[in-house]
Order: C-alpha cells, then structure tokens, then sequence
C-alpha cells in the first residue's frame, strides 16, 4: 500500500498593531501584550482566514497585510485539497459565516484553532488564543468592550471561499 501524501500547515501570525500593543499595553491595560494577532491558516498553497466577509483565501502573504510576523508550523495533514475545500464551504454556511464574527469570541484566531485541529489534531498557541481574555480581565479591556464589541475586521485582499469567483 502506498503511503498518503502529506501536506505543510502553517499558521501565519500577523500583529495587526505593528508593534504599538508591546508598547501602549503596559500604559493602558496595566498588563504586557506582545501583538494584537490575526492569524490564518496556509495550506495546499493558499491562505485561509475568517473575518467579517466569511472565510476567504489569498496567494500565503497576499492580504494588504503583507507578509506574516511569524509562522508556526502546526505540522502535516493527509487531508486533500478537495475535502479541504468542501470542509470550509460547510464551515462557511454554518459556523463561520461572516455575520458570526466577533472580535473577542468568534474571530480569525478561532477559525484557525478550528481549522488546525481538523487538519493536524493540534491547536494554535495559547498566547493567541488567550488575547481577547487578557485583554477583557483589564478595566480599561472592560471599559472599550461595547466600541470593539461593533468592529468588524476583514483583511481586504482576499477571495471568499465557497462562492463561484468569490461572489457574495
């Protein structure tokens, strides 16, 4: 029998504050915090991400976010293209819908946890994860919640996925 291919996961690690978190946490939340991260999910030669849109897909890097920050190898799958596919076109018609998103508790860093794990068994770092809780256990993360409670991020640069030529 022959053995199944395997396929690179990465997840790309962007700090959407270019660096100001690191700086300004200390001042206004009263704790350290290295990035405000967007992350998404590359493989079988694309990047996958949730946002305010849905899920889309871009060439690795293609958003107007440029390059990642960081990538972190989440490991190998045996998960082909076309189940990949059909698996987020089911996530985009029930789970991950563009009108479920939410900055703290429905965001880009949970469609990649998701995605991870059905891809690999593994999740993405905590320190990812855990942002929106460090930030929400802060008076002033507490104070913001209701205006970041109303922002919808969507990196633009992407194609929705799971639409012919990425129609709505």
């Amino acid at each position: 029998m022959e053995p199944p291919n395997l396929y690179p996961v990465k997840l790309y690690v962007y700090d959407l504050s270019k660096g100001l978190a690191r700086r300004l946490s200390p001042i206004m939340l009263g704790k350290q915090l290295e990035g405000i991260w967007h992350t998404s999910i590359v493989v079988h030669k694309d990047e996958f991400f949730f946002g305010s849109g849905g899920i889309s897909s871009c060439p690795p890097g293609g958003t107007l976010l440029g390059p990642p920050d960081t990538v972190v190898d989440v490991g190998s799958t045996e998960v082909t293209e076309e189940i990949f596919l059909e698996y987020l076109a089911s996530l985009g018609e029930s789970l991950f819908r563009g009108e479920a998103y939410n900055l703290f508790e429905h965001n880009c860093n949970t469609f990649s946890n998701e995605v991870a794990q059905f891809l690999t068994g593994r999740k993405i770092p905590s320190y990812i994860t855990d942002l929106p809780s460090e930030v929400l256990s802060t008076p002033f993360g507490q104070a913001l919640r209701p205006f970041l409670d109303s922002i919808q991020i969507q990196p633009p640069g992407g194609n929705s996925v799971g639409r012919p030529n990425g129609q709505s």
